[in-house]
């Protein structure tokens, strides 16, 4: 008896500089080092401390990997990060991932981890939750 497989979101950890100028339109990029998995669509937006609170969601438009000076040629200007900075995040490293962000929407209040999925804790980077446990649309 087979079913449909449950949806997943990526709950992903953004620095609250990062994650705020997401919702304010600002930054339209985000940077990461490893690629999200191809079938999450969704990103809820936790920002570190200290704020320490779920912000919104973002829907992905795109996922471009390429090298970290093609990313930067491309996408660095969208990003909201200083080119040093950029290149520091990425030493050492062969290939950069620009997650393209279609659109953000903002909860009316930011929210305890918690209130979003119950069992959930605050990844380093990014974690996969499923839909269907969310407390809040996403």
């Amino acid at each position: 008896m087979g079913g449909a497989a449950t949806e997943r979101v990526a709950l992903m950890s953004i620095h609250p500089v990062y994650a705020e100028a997401i919702f304010d339109g600002a930054k339209t990029v985000e940077f990461r080092k490893r690629r999200l998995a191809a079938d999450i669509k969704t990103v809820i937006v936790y920002a570190t401390a200290p704020v320490s609170r779920v912000l919104g969601t973002f829907n992905i438009d795109e996922i471009v990997e390429d090298s970290p000076t093609a990313i930067w040629s491309r996408y660095g200007k969208h990003g909201v990060i200083e080119r040093t900075a950029f290149f520091s995040y990425y030493e050492g490293k062969e290939t950069a991932v620009a997650i393209i962000v279609e659109e953000a929407t903002s909860f009316d209040e930011p929210l305890p981890l918690n209130e979003v999925e119950p069992s959930s804790t605050a990844p380093q980077s990014f974690a996969y939750l499923q839909r269907d446990r969310l407390l809040v649309d996403a």
